[in-house]
């Protein structure tokens, strides 16, 4: 072999040891479409006045923005930047608000169109990207039409919805029919955050709070945790749903819910429950790693919730892919628990085909 060709193998050799041949699915990886941005940028021509929600839409649909390009390219950047860092897959999902901030029409129209153009990338790169489907929540019979035309036709591998929406959670139960449809698919929905609902917001906006640093998760948060103590899970047993950012929190504070919840000298107007709150967020719930790169709050989670609840995520293009995917390389967990985290709960969970 001439010393070209060894110091070539050598390299190559370095490169691969450095990067161990995990499958990589990240499992919180934001799209955007044209119909979306449309819709968005006519929504934000009506509004004066400051919405946080639309604070962060006038960033995404800026062509010359942050984030804009990244969100609209699939095939291109996007898989170079998956190349690079070893990524095997995204599963996509219509960046936040979704539809969810759209009159009921043209949310359902731009809802369909996400859920086409999703469906067909996904039949050009089978290997590299699947899927979560939009719908719109603010008009329950048609979100469940087409919750159903997109896993059933479209082949989708769940739902995702941005919180609330028009202030409202799904633990309301004009929304249950829709939960009960995700149940009886058989599929996970992710519920994504977005801005604190209009009666939290303003506690937060001194010191512009309401955003990621701390009013997404604690949103998210409340609304998970709505959920649990509506009773929905003993009323609808299947129904699995997924938080990401190492489940908004709520990990951290289980013990204290049983706790509080279970306080019998104190009478409060709730759902009496079948099981504790923490049995429904280990049985019903699974979270993901977006944004959460960080091996101290990923120790607590897989002793609260165990490695079989936690998939890895990224959340591009908000979040760096390179951190996030070495940052999982590195880990100091069990290679049986990293293989669970990077691949085998997606694949389990998202139902997911496996890689033969």
């Amino acid at each position: 072999m001439s010393p070209a060709r060894k110091k070539a193998a050598a390299k190559s050799s370095k490169k691969s040891s450095s990067k161990p041949s995990y499958r990589r699915i990240a499992t919180e990886e934001a799209f955007s479409t044209p119909e979306q941005m449309d819709a968005m940028r006519e929504i934000l021509a009506k509004t004066t006045e400051y919405h946080p929600d639309l604070f962060l839409w006038k960033i995404q649909t800026d062509p010359n923005g942050p984030v804009n390009k990244a969100l609209l390219d699939l095939e291109g950047e996007r898989l170079r930047i998956m190349d690079r860092d070893g990524v095997s897959m995204h599963l996509l999902s219509l960046t936040s608000t979704g539809v969810q901030m759209m009159d009921p029409d043209r949310a359902a129209d731009v809802a369909v169109a996400a859920n086409d153009r999703l469906a067909a990338v996904i039949q050009r790169h089978p290997d590299r990207f699947t899927g979560l489907a939009t719908v719109p929540p603010q008009d329950p019979p048609r979100a469940i039409k087409e919750l159903e035309r997109a896993i059933k036709k479209l082949k989708l591998n769940g739902a995702i919805i941005n919180s609330h929406t028009n202030g409202e959670y799904l633990s309301d139960k004009k929304y249950w029919p829709i939960l009960e449809a995700v149940a009886d698919l058989d599929i996970p929905l992710y519920i994504h955050p977005r801005a604190p609902i209009p009666a939290m917001a303003a506690a937060y906006r001194p010191f512009h709070l309401e955003h990621a640093i701390w009013g997404y998760q604690a949103e998210t948060g409340l609304h998970a945790l709505n959920l649990i103590v509506s009773g929905v899970f003993d009323q609808i047993p299947k129904l699995k749903i997924v938080l990401g950012h190492m489940g908004e929190a709520i990990p951290y504070w289980l013990y204290r819910l049983d706790w509080m919840h279970n306080i019998a000298s104190i009478k409060f107007d709730r759902p009496k429950l079948k099981q504790r709150p923490s049995d429904y967020f280990k049985h019903n719930f699974c979270i993901t790693t977006s944004g959460m790169n960080w091996d101290p709050v990923l120790f607590f989670c897989i002793s609260a919730l165990s490695a079989d609840n936690v998939m890895w995520a990224i959340d591009y293009p908000y979040q760096e892919s390179h951190e996030a995917t070495e940052w999982m390389n590195k880990a100091p967990i069990s290679e049986a628990d990293k293989h669970k985290i990077f691949h085998g709960n997606a694949e389990r969970v998202f139902h997911i085909k496996k890689k033969t």
